[in-house]
């Protein structure tokens, strides 16, 4: 306390001063924290962090308290924050030495909702890139941000606890964790699908769906303009053998034998073409590097050993979660939960 009983002032360098040197103490204890850090006064850059700020912000329920975290966490006040399925778990500085827990819960987006998305995505959406950086139509940005009934949650769908004593319905803390969820979502758009518990292949194959069908029909018979799936994959930024099979039928896909003195790739540093050759799948390659990783594969990982872009990967790592087949631990990912 300062003069006649009101607080010190304190600067904005010092308050990220203070969260600074609090982060570098908990990573000692914690080195998997992942904090949030801004850079600059804005809180979100993409369209996805921004559009997850805004719905917030508009409604009554938020508009009035959620304005208390913006200074928290632009400091740095957020020392930890983790999207798991459809919860967050946070720690965030406060006046006490001990960092405060915030644990915030988003229900999956209804069924009837998404059934909706997924059809108005067929004529609009063009690709896994495209959705991820936020490039479509306008008319589908109005589709995904409906209030009430597009991908964003609505209050009633978010329910939130923090071991604070400030027994405020929505604590600065909270307000904090919301916000740096938006942050979150400017370094990794998928998780805002994970919080959803909404699987992005499928918002894209009915698009990919529909225009294969369109590129074939203009095709006269069987030649070499006919796309086949590896063609399709680099198209429409997702794994043909993860999207949903359209015949109704699964399609088994033959080993190729290796020509006299060819080597056939195997083992995590096999590429795409290995992986034909080896007879596995690009979706089993990526999932038998995660699990051969005891600490968590990253993207990065994962791009240098396969040859196979972000976006690919993005798209076959969402599947595999969906199926409960891997699971996403702090910054990377992890072989079965």
């Amino acid at each position: 306390m300062s003069y006649r009983g009101f607080p010190k002032y304190v600067t904005v360098a010092e308050k990220k001063a203070k969260a600074a040197k609090k982060r570098a103490q908990l990573r000692k204890k914690m080195p998997k924290i992942a904090p949030v850090v801004i850079a600059g006064n804005t809180l979100a850059r993409t369209w996805w962090g921004k559009s997850w700020n805004k719905n917030l912000e508009r409604y009554a329920d938020y508009s009035n308290r959620i304005g208390r975290g913006k200074s928290y966490v632009r400091h740095g006040a957020v020392l930890d924050l983790k999207i798991q399925g459809g919860r967050v778990t946070a720690l965030v500085q406060g006046t006490r030495a001990k960092p405060y827990e915030v644990v915030i819960r988003i229900a999956p987006v209804e069924k009837a909702n998404w059934k909706r998305i997924r059809k108005q995505c067929q004529a609009e959406l063009r690709s896994l890139p495209d959705l991820l950086a936020g490039k479509f139509p306008k008319a589908l940005a109005e589709i995904f941000l409906a209030e009430g009934k597009g991908l964003f949650p609505t209050p009633q769908e978010i329910t939130f606890d923090c071991s604070c004593p400030d027994w405020a319905s929505m604590c600065k803390h909270v307000a904090a964790t919301l916000y740096g969820i938006g942050a979150r979502l400017d370094e990794d758009p998928l998780l805002f699908f994970a919080l959803r518990q909404a699987d992005t292949a499928e918002l894209v194959a009915e698009a990919v769906k529909d225009k294969r069908g369109a590129l074939l029909a203009r095709a006269a018979g069987k030649s070499a303009r006919v796309l086949d799936d590896a063609d399709l994959s680099g198209l429409f930024g997702i794994d043909m053998d993860v999207a949903p099979d359209f015949s109704g039928a699964a399609r088994p896909q033959a080993a190729k034998r290796s020509a006299p003195g060819e080597k056939s790739a195997s083992g995590p540093g096999a590429d795409a073409t290995g992986a034909l050759k080896t007879g596995r799948t690009a979706t089993l390659l990526v999932e038998e590097i995660i699990c051969k990783t005891a600490t968590g594969a990253t993207v990065a990982m994962i791009a240098a050993a396969t040859g196979f872009p972000p976006a690919k990967i993005y798209a076959i790592t969402s599947r595999l979660r969906m199926q409960g087949r891997i699971s996403y631990i702090d910054q990377g990912i992890s072989g079965p939960p």
